[in-house]
């Protein structure tokens, strides 16, 4: 049987070619498709190659009788349902380093220009002007440089700026001490590297927790005339709070290459702000980066389609039918588990343990710590981290990993527990299956507990006195969201007690604020689980 590779966004013909190596493939390009178009052609194709355009949704999926993997020349699979892809067998590649120097590159570029109005000068110039004095600058040399987000695009942009002799402050939950040391910045907090920074850039994913990250707040706590670059995700800054810092004069100039709606809207406040300079999502424009991206993936792809082994997974580990069959639920069980403790506890992570307890050590467990792991990661690294790369990326923020086998439990058949110090503090959260497949987590820091690891969670730590369930209770219900099923643990009567409340949906932020508020209440958490 012939194999058809459909590719249906531009993809350098460099990476293309690397399919040449399959025999009886035939490599079909349609670029521009609408969905009625590409519903058709991928209905007989085995592998679907895109870029950001195509939009690969479930109906795509459904449609495709014999699609094996879906190949995404780039970093971000927003444009796929990777979720829908998963139950249907199909794998997602993507390409996570080809485009990290050009993104890394793209955002010194409009470093620079905040710092020296570059792009302004020029339409000055070419408005027939020659105003020099509206266009002073100011050197980076000695200036600190705050940079949140420490994966691979923004430790290439720390090494870019020690070549310019700035002060780098370096925040990131899971940066090291030691990794810090070894690129030759400062690790900090999240509020001192917003206070102290004279440049500002963001290189994080776009999670709930990093959704206007960058706020009025953050805004009010900078020095006068920082300047702030976003080369990341639309979404983590604020636009409507940096045009006004941008008029009021607290931030002296700001670049951004990625928007909360793209293309920009005509109408966006952002087109007469002052001191912006605007680029169209250049940051992986480069013909170095499309050829790069273009040939991992085309060499994935490959793989997959011949049957070997392949790294860049965003779904899937690598295990056979009959592995995966058997592992599946544990497999699960372990990212959810991960999931869990890193969106429940916030801080510095370190020396991660895995346990894995009872009959499960009989099986080949080597992919679980791996799929804890990606749980545990996807808070700080959502478009880097899956199955294959989250021990690489552990180890390279300096994370110490272990994994431990235990054959007796006294109280279940089979558990995996993952424990970890998190700002100096261990905890601990211990999961297993009921009937054999469905995830449950039964303990979290020696409180017992009873509840599926899926969807939206509030959690509270707070004193076991009467009245508390209630009054929490009425503020979920005053804000209009159901309580789907509730959760207490304690160690003893009057003691502290936790509390899981399973709710159909997220709560506005003012609920959990109020929650905190209430006495007796010593920490709250909203969760959002897969």
């Amino acid at each position: 049987m012939v194999l058809k590779v459909l590719v249906a966004d531009d993809i350098s013909m460099l990476g293309l070619q690397k399919l040449d190596v399959l025999a009886n493939t035939e490599v079909v390009i349609r670029v521009g498709m609408t969905e009625s178009e590409l519903l058709e052609e991928v209905k007989d194709a085995d592998a679907l190659l895109v870029r950001s355009q195509t939009q690969v949704t479930a109906a795509v999926l459904d449609a495709a009788r014999r699609l094996r993997v879906v190949g995404r020349a780039g970093v971000g699979v927003d444009n796929i349902d990777v979720a829908h892809a998963t139950k249907k067998g199909v794998i997602v590649v993507n390409a996570p380093d080809g485009n990290t120097i050009a993104a890394a590159e793209h955002t010194f570029a409009l470093l620079m220009s905040v710092a020296r109005y570059i792009p302004l000068a020029h339409r000055s110039v070419m408005a027939g002007e020659w105003k020099r004095k509206n266009f002073i600058g100011v050197e980076l040399l000695g200036k600190t440089l705050g940079i949140i987000g420490m994966g691979r695009i923004g430790t290439e942009v720390a090494l870019r700026a020690r070549a310019f002799k700035m002060k780098i402050l370096g925040y990131d939950p899971f940066l090291t001490e030691e990794r810090a040391a070894e690129l030759g910045i400062v690790k900090t907090d999240l509020e001192t590297s917003i206070r102290q920074a004279d440049f500002l850039t963001v290189h994080t994913p776009l999670t709930k927790d990093t959704r206007h990250l960058i706020n009025s707040e953050a805004f009010a706590s900078m020095k006068k005339g920082v300047r702030i670059v976003n080369c990341a995700r639309g979404g983590i800054i604020d636009e409507v709070a940096l045009c006004a810092a941008l008029e009021e004069g607290k931030v002296a100039a700001a670049a951004l290459d990625v928007f909360e709606n793209e293309p920009l809207p005509a109408d966006s406040p952002l087109k007469e702000a002052p001191n912006l300079i605007l680029t169209p999502h250049l940051g992986a424009s480069t013909v170095e980066a499309q050829e790069q991206v273009a040939i991992s993936v085309a060499e994935e792809v490959a793989h997959i389609l011949a049957d070997e082994p392949f790294k860049n997974a965003v779904n899937l580990p690598a295990l056979s039918a009959e592995q995966l069959t058997v592992l599946s639920p544990v497999l699960e069980l372990g990212e959810q588990l991960g999931a869990f403790m890193g969106q429940l506890f916030s801080g510095d992570l370190a020396d991660v343990q895995i346990t894995v307890g009872g009959e499960w050590t009989k099986q080949d467990t080597g992919f679980l710590s791996r799929t804890v792991l990606k749980g545990l990661l996807a808070q700080g690294y959502a478009d880097e981290v899956n199955y294959v790369n989250a021990p690489t990326i552990a180890a390279g923020i300096g994370l110490s990993v272990s994994d431990v086998k235990q054959a007796r439990s006294k109280v279940y058949t089979s558990f995996l527990s993952v424990s970890a110090s998190v700002s100096g503090v261990r905890h601990t959260v211990v999961g297993t299956l009921y009937n054999g497949s469905r995830p449950r987590i039964v303990e979290i820091d020696n409180y017992r507990i009873d509840a599926e690891p899926y969807g939206s969670i509030i959690f509270t730590y707070h004193m076991d006195q009467p009245g508390m369930i209630g009054k929490i209770g009425s503020l979920i219900g005053e804000a209009g969201v159901n309580i789907a099923s509730m959760q207490v643990g304690r160690t003893e009567s009057g003691g502290e007690a936790i509390m899981l409340l399973c709710v159909d949906r997220m709560v506005p932020e003012d609920v959990v604020t109020n929650i905190a508020k209430v006495a007796g209440v010593r920490k709250v958490r909203m969760l959002q689980l897969a």
